[in-house]
């Protein structure tokens, strides 16, 4: 018994060194190609480049009445979401929340007013709860609880589908762009500032920043991810777009009526492109392939009384016709079945029918999402195994409980 029982520790023991060594092989295979990559990144970063022009841009803007038109906070909360999604999906830059209605019209006497700013400027509330849903959902989760107190708007947020978007980097993706917030943990005997990328350890930027501040940085390449001594650079917000492809999110910003939109444009001039949706408008399948050029391009969309409606309560718009606003003023779905199309559906539908119609002076170079950041294979379910039973996984249902009689014969 003895000899029997020796043997089989000897084999069970023998197992587990191989399995061990397969173990370490595998890790290292990993690691190699985590060298080559970052190598092949170092190459391209020590060759002089000439900086890439910015990329010409996509721009949403949404009337925040569709929020007053949900029937529960539920329904608000997720209608935002399927508009931050429709934005991610369709690579959008810029999304504009817009008062269609405004504050003197008789059909926002009953909305609730916030304050935007510290001037006092005013604005309907369901346009401020829509932009700080967009905003949350673009933000990375790691900086979530830094720019997002608990709020009554937000309470909701966990019914929304993430984005996935692909400046949303786990701890395991290796990219050299991230996105950050400065900590107040002071450097030790250089200038600059530690800044909180979602790693195991806080990043040192070239700068001294604001405690606080949102940051793009830019890693040194050739650095392992769990260094303790990580090293970086502040870069613009635009430059993972314009240098290597990747989309990097959408900004949001409020306009207070239909007019604002065109005047507070973040560009230097304006917007180039214009296009207005509205069932009175022009088919949308009149429009030629590659037809419509753009550095900045513009899709404005209706509430439920439409563009005619927001045209009619801004007091700078002395035009009746909303489409003399726009260089085109289209119907993205001629042939409705349906009486009405919700804005979340025009949005989706209109920026799927464009695609093939936009042509972007600067095009974004070619980036491949599944090589350069694969997918997490970490779903959430890894995080409640230490909750499951030791040797079962998943909890089979218990067959020992006795099954209903079968035997109906009591009931004669």
């Amino acid at each position: 018994m003895s000899n029997l029982q020796e043997n089989k520790r000897w084999k069970q023991k023998h197992k587990f060194k191989e399995l061990k060594k397969l173990h370490k092989e595998q890790n290292l295979e990993k690691k190699l190609e985590k060298q080559k990559k970052r190598e092949a990144q170092e190459q391209i970063s020590q060759k002089p480049t000439v900086p890439s022009k910015p990329v010409s841009t996509v721009s949403i803007a949404v009337p925040g009445s569709i929020l007053d038109n949900a029937q529960s906070q539920e329904l608000r909360t997720y209608l935002a979401g399927q508009v931050a999604r429709a934005a991610c999906i369709f690579k959008v830059d810029e999304v504009i929340v817009f008062d269609d209605y405004g504050l003197t019209s008789s059909l926002s006497k009953r909305s609730r007013v916030d304050e935007i700013n510290e001037d006092g400027e005013q604005i309907r509330h369901c346009c401020v709860q829509f932009a700080r849903i967009l905003q949350y959902l673009e933000c990375p989760q790691y900086l979530r609880k830094f720019f997002f107190p608990l709020h009554k708007d937000l309470k909701l947020s966990g019914l929304l589908n993430p984005l996935d978007a692909p400046h949303h980097l786990r701890q395991q993706n290796d990219f050299i762009y991230r996105e950050g917030v400065v900590t107040n943990k002071p450097p030790k005997d250089t200038k600059g500032s530690y800044v909180n990328i979602g790693l195991l350890n806080d990043c040192l930027v070239d700068k001294i920043l604001q405690v606080g501040l949102r940051v793009t940085v830019k890693l040194a390449a050739s650095q392992d991810l769990k260094s303790r001594k990580l090293k970086g650079v502040i870069v613009s917000p635009s430059e993972p777009r314009n240098e290597t492809g990747v989309y990097w999110g959408y900004t949001v910003r409020i306009a207070k009526s239909l007019s604002d939109i065109f005047l507070k444009s973040p560009y230097e001039n304006g917007y180039d492109l214009t296009i207005g949706t509205s069932d009175k408008g022009e088919s949308i399948y009149t429009v030629e392939k590659d037809s419509l050029t753009y550095n900045h391009a513009l899709i404005v969309y209706g509430g439920l009384q439409g563009l005619e409606s927001a045209a009619e309560n801004d007091d700078k718009l002395n035009v009746e016709d909303p489409s003399l606003l726009f260089d085109h003023y289209l119907n993205a779905v001629p042939c409705q079945g349906s009486r009405t199309i919700r804005t979340e559906e025009a949005i989706l539908i209109s920026l799927a029918s464009l695609q093939d119609k936009l042509q972007p002076n600067v095009r974004p170079k070619e980036f491949n999402l599944s090589e350069s950041i694969p997918q997490s294979e970490d779903t959430g379910v890894k995080q409640f195994e230490h909750k499951l039973p030791k040797d079962r996984n998943v909890s089979q249902p218990n067959t020992s409980k006795s099954q209903p009689d079968q035997d109906l014969s009591r009931f004669d």
